[in-house]
């Protein structure tokens, strides 16, 4: 991808809300991730935005798009995985799923249950898709930032595991974790 070899990578940012995809409401969700996704990374990258209602058909295809066509190396949804009848991002994640990984949604609900009981309600996951990985985040900005803190350490290694690109952090804000016997950054063209 042109991007990647300049070396900036492609994050989608897929907010999930009948209200705010119809005009009700102003989408606060997006501009949560972008803040936190500026502040975290040192690699440069750019955001393909999506704001769309809770369909599960929809979400399916934006989530193709974005990893298929637009080559993301992650996508983060906010919204959408509660255990209301309309809250579909997890069933259309796990459609469009090659693997799943248990640790993510274990990880999040974790961390959201530290500030509140209801989180456990959530049905949030994390997924590998090709050579993307998806994760569900809740719905608020203050608990967007929450989960980001507490799982993003795992989430540059694990891109790179799955053939993705590797992915720098500011570690004044979250430290990507790698295993010593990771090895250092990629030199070289």
């Amino acid at each position: 991808m042109a991007s990647e070899a300049m070396g900036t990578i492609r994050i989608g940012l897929v907010s999930i809300s009948d209200r705010a995809s119809s005009g009700v409401y102003e989408d606060r969700g997006i501009p949560a991730m972008k803040e936190w996704l500026s502040e975290a990374l040192a690699t440069p990258w750019e955001p393909e935005t999506r704001l769309i209602p809770d369909e599960q058909d929809r979400i399916e295809g934006v989530l193709r798009e974005l990893v298929d066509e637009k080559g993301c190396c992650l996508v983060l949804t906010t919204g959408g995985t509660g255990p209301a009848p309309r809250d579909v991002t997890p069933d259309a994640t796990l459609a469009v799923a090659d693997r799943v990984l248990d640790g993510f949604g274990e990880r999040m609900r974790a961390v959201n249950l530290q500030y509140v009981p209801t989180a456990i309600l959530s049905r949030q996951v994390g997924v590998i898709r090709k050579q993307s990985l998806i994760l569900n985040l809740p719905g608020q900005p203050k608990a967007i930032r929450e989960t980001l803190e507490g799982i993003f350490a795992a989430v540059p290694y694990c891109i790179e595991l799955i053939g993705g690109p590797f992915v720098e952090t500011r570690e004044e804000v979250v430290k990507a974790h790698r295993p010593a016997s990771a090895g250092k950054r990629p030199t070289g063209p």
